[in-house]
């Protein structure tokens, strides 16, 4: 069996960049994963869709990753956002400093602990790290509490717990996590 190819997506493949979100939120573990439900994403209309890809293809302030087998299918993704200073995050915070934000992470199950996740990864802060105006500090990601398989796996990565705990948005009862990643000295 061919190893995947791991690549940025394009702007006109936007049907698999909504495929592929719908497989992940259908996931079992996609209520600790994601802030959106499988049915509010189908009920987005196709423009959504179009734009999202486009924007995760040629925009400078995103990047979405896919692992894609030699037939063509997707068997996961991960997305990198740019937060700069002076900007605000998710939560309506002030960046203070420039870094990437890891989100979307997914591979479907019969991948998992194949070394997608790895190339997914690698490829994403490959990326982050290339970025020269603004030079990144770090790579940021948040993880539910309750998500013991993904914290794993990113402590195994090199990402590093913060101390940074927030209420997870929709649900104050549930924690979130923040996990950070370095910028490797040259």
């Amino acid at each position: 069996m061919s190893d995947p190819v791991i690549r940025p997506v394009r702007a006109d493949e936007w049907e698999k960049v909504k495929e592929l979100r719908l497989v992940a939120l259908s996931d079992p573990m996609a209520p600790l994963a994601f802030l959106e439900t499988a049915a509010q994403a189908a009920e987005k209309p196709d423009e959504f869709w179009q734009d999202r890809a486009r924007a995760a293809a040629e925009g400078r302030d995103v990047r979405q990753f896919v692992a894609e087998a030699p037939d063509g299918r997707w068997d996961g993704s991960v997305t990198v956002f740019l937060e700069e200073i002076g900007s605000t995050d998710f939560l309506d915070q002030d960046i203070e400093r420039n870094q990437g934000h890891i989100v979307g992470v997914f591979v479907r199950p019969r991948q998992r602990g194949t070394g997608i996740t790895d190339a997914l990864f690698e490829a994403a802060l490959e990326w982050a790290w290339s970025l020269e105006e603004p030079a990144l500090e770090r790579v940021r990601l948040f993880v539910h509490e309750d998500n013991a398989r993904a914290g794993a796996f990113y402590r195994r990565f090199g990402f590093q717990p913060s101390g940074l705990v927030i209420p997870k948005p929709g649900d104050p009862h549930s924690k979130e996590l923040e996990y950070v990643f370095a910028r490797p000295a040259n």
